[in-house]
């Protein structure tokens, strides 16, 4: 019983790590390129657009990978996705429309997907003739309503971690860098939304940099940690995507985050001692789309060569190589990991 739970609980978490990076990677890579030729070329603008179209898709994609891992039927693996997209608070209706903005709270996703989920499974074959009419409504209503139900709690929760991260913003720079920097790498890769965190208390400056650049550590950091066990697309997708990939392995195994805690606090605390600034938005993306540097650079219009060079040491050279210290310290020495215990499988 424990291990069939444990297999579920698994199969809810890889679906939905795979169903964040498949929305939201499109935007990551694309809105970074584009944005800079749209006084010259805006037709590029329907672009962005698709990107957005994707992000807001991110509850049904998810439930779908959620439903394919547990080999559910396509009425089953639909009628998830239902729920999820009543559950996930980005659709809401005004002036009598229903207006679709953003991709949702991902915390509640995750908790709507799971009722929904146990509720399949209860349900099993016990429509039997019934089933194509009878569960797509009852998982909509049941699942789907209690997602709704959650919602406001939730959001409550999400902003209460946010408003104590707020906190952190008005101790001494180098350990606020430090903290915010361990702060957002544990968020990453966690089930709540480190980009909804940032934009929802509004981060900025040296905070908003320190906070992108302890993501860039982590990335970097589970990346090179899992790299033997993973293919090379895989691997980068931890820092070109999103280290969230990773949320199943890191949730099972909790000490895997050990070496990224580490390497953020360090990065984060440079960070605030070399002025690295972000913006809301640029905080909770990491290296995703060059967003992190690309905002520092644009704070700093005229910066000097000394900047330059220690952004591409903070944002690169630096998280780099701690990947591979950290790697060489905690899985060849310590034997704290194994590459296989980073290892994502999407065949």
């Amino acid at each position: 019983m424990k291990s069939k739970i444990k297999q579920h609980t698994l199969n809810i978490l890889n679906g939905m790590s795979i169903g964040i990076i498949v929305a939201l990677v499109p935007g990551a890579i694309l809105n970074a390129i584009v944005k800079p030729f749209l006084p010259h070329a805006p037709f590029l603008s329907f672009i962005l657009v698709l990107t957005g179209l994707a992000a807001m898709i991110l509850p049904a994609t998810s439930a779908v990978c959620v439903g394919m891992l547990a080999k559910f039927t396509p009425i089953q693996t639909a009628s998830l996705a239902l729920a999820a997209t009543i559950g996930a608070g980005n659709a809401k209706m005004v002036n009598g429309a229903i207006t679709v903005n953003g991709s949702g709270n991902v915390l509640n996703i995750g908790i709507t997907i799971a009722i929904a989920y146990f509720l399949i499974l209860f349900l099993g074959k016990k429509l039997k003739d019934l089933t194509i009419l009878l569960l797509p409504t009852l998982t909509m209503l049941i699942g789907g309503g209690l997602g709704m139900l959650t919602l406001k709690p939730i959001t409550q929760f999400t902003a209460d971690i946010g408003l104590g991260i707020e906190h952190i913003t008005g101790l001494q720079p180098i350990l606020m860098g430090t903290l915010m920097g361990i702060c957002f790498a544990i968020l990453v890769v966690s089930p709540i939304s480190s980009v909804g965190i940032a934009t929802a208390i509004g981060i900025n400056g040296i905070a908003a940099g320190s906070a992108n650049l302890g993501i860039v550590a982590a990335s970097f950091a589970i990346a090179i940690a899992g790299a033997k066990s993973n293919s090379f697309g895989t691997t980068i997708s931890h820092f070109v995507g999103t280290p969230k990939i990773q949320m199943a392995n890191i949730l099972s195994k909790p000490k895997l985050l050990i070496p990224s805690i580490i390497n953020a606090g360090v990065l984060g605390g440079l960070g605030a001692l070399f002025n690295i600034k972000g913006t809301p938005v640029s905080a909770g993306f990491g290296l995703s789309g060059l967003v992190g540097p690309l905002a520092d650079l644009d704070a700093h219009p005229h910066a000097p060569l000394f900047h330059l060079i220690m952004v591409g040491i903070l944002f690169f050279i630096l998280p780099i190589a701690m990947g591979f210290v950290s790697r060489y310290v905690f899985t060849d020495k310590l034997k704290l990991q194994k590459s296989d215990d980073l290892k994502l499988d999407y065949k």
